[in-house]
């Protein structure tokens, strides 16, 4: 169709973004989300800008890294497991060490059989060993003992490494670190309340202001109470729990675990998780090969 030189003048031109090598190299460098939306009136417009954006980003990531070197010394994962220990403490938490291999067993207890869909995430280090996908069994077996000991509320957490053959993506990773914190020996009517004030120091302890709670359903637990900044970064519970009589629990409690790297992710806006957590391409959310 035949149109006048002032129509098209009026129309408007058609924009392009970054091309999927570009594309790539940001997301390497970890570009902020506004730098990925961009869109240019051509490409050579687009060559030009990406040029400049990487040239940044790599002197950027080279800046980080003379940091961590010469004052941080240590990465921001185990600098936030620091604060979040140390603020746990002061709280009246008692934290515990508890081994990384358990059993089968312990895996059965928390209603995980063969035909449980997590059942199939578990690392497998023979026919009556794994490494343990979750913090929780342990915590178990740990409340049953001090209940019998300690005054109530019984307070306890620990922060480690879990493992699971989990979902690939940007949100997650196969070795991360947990921080499950449990409560035992609270009135019932101040379950949630509790749940909901002990995420709320953690978050805020964290530097994450943003967040919400929303009520989800568990593989584990059934109903959780989980945490959300823009993605899921923990789930609480609360009991008694059908689970409880596998250990010998009686008392209400609750507990909510943390996955550290995506609490991480947030704080600092990484791209990926594997920016946040044990690597050997970064280090401390730098990419190496830059």
């Amino acid at each position: 169709m035949w149109t006048s030189p002032a129509m098209r003048h009026r129309m408007p031109s058609s924009k392009c973004s970054w091309t999927t090598s570009q594309m790539q190299r940001l997301r390497e460098l970890n570009a902020a989300e506004f730098v990925l939306s961009k869109q240019f009136s051509g490409s050579k417009e687009r060559n030009k800008e990406f040029l400049k954006c990487e040239r940044d980003l790599v002197r950027q990531g080279h800046r980080n890294l003379r940091v961590l070197r010469t004052k941080s010394r240590r990465p921001r994962l185990c600098e936030l497991e620091d604060t979040l220990v140390k603020m746990l403490v002061n709280h009246d938490f008692v934290q515990v060490l508890t081994p990384i291999l358990i059993s089968k067993q312990s895996i059965a207890k928390m209603s995980i059989g063969p035909d449980h869909e997590l059942f199939k995430q578990v690392f497998w280090i023979d026919d009556k060993k794994c490494l343990r996908p979750m913090l929780a069994p342990n915590l178990y077996f740990l409340l049953r003992e001090l209940v019998n000991i300690w005054e109530k509320p019984v307070r306890i957490f620990e922060v480690g490494p879990c493992f699971r053959k989990d979902t690939k993506g940007r949100h997650h990773i196969n070795e991360f670190t947990m921080l499950n914190l449990v409560e035992l020996g609270l009135p019932p009517a101040q379950r949630k309340e509790r749940l909901e004030e002990l995420a709320t120091i953690i978050m805020e302890t964290c530097g994450i202001p943003d967040f919400s709670f929303i009520s989800h359903r568990s593989e584990v637990y059934g109903e959780t109470i989980d945490v959300l900044a823009d993605f899921e970064v923990a789930s609480g519970a609360v009991g008694p729990h059908p689970l409880d009589s596998n250990w010998g629990i009686t008392d209400p409690w609750v507990g909510i675990g943390f996955g550290l790297e995506r609490l991480l992710m947030v704080k600092e806006c990484f791209q990926n998780i594997q920016r946040a957590g044990r690597a050997l391409v970064y280090l401390d959310g730098e990419r190496l090969n830059i």
